[in-house]
């Protein structure tokens, strides 16, 4: 399984509930998440994507501390499971 099929696969899932998944790129900012997912209510979080059993870099790791530093959600998703999971919790905050 490919990071990018997973990536695809998040955001049909992500717009299946009324979100929206724009990929996120930040000149001069190496290791921010991959996707900033915009969701009902107001809600942001942030996702990173891996291949299967890929861990965070090291820049990534940084990113993921400095975001939940400032009480921002960071989520690492490298499987159809995390995907599941994912909508499943974000759409139960809402009851989207």
């Amino acid at each position: 399984m490919r990071e990018s099929s997973l990536e695809r696969r998040l955001v049909r899932e992500v717009e299946r509930i009324g979100g929206r998944a724009p990929k996120w790129v930040s000149p001069g900012n190496r290791g921010v998440p991959d996707r900033i997912v915009i969701l009902p209510g107001g809600r942001t979080v942030y996702v990173e994507m891996k291949a299967p059993g890929k861990p965070l870099s090291s820049l990534q790791e940084r990113w993921s501390k400095i975001l939940r530093g400032l009480g921002h959600r960071v989520y690492k998703i490298d499987s159809h499971d995390d995907i599941d999971r994912f909508i499943a919790e974000v759409s139960q905050e809402r009851g989207v």
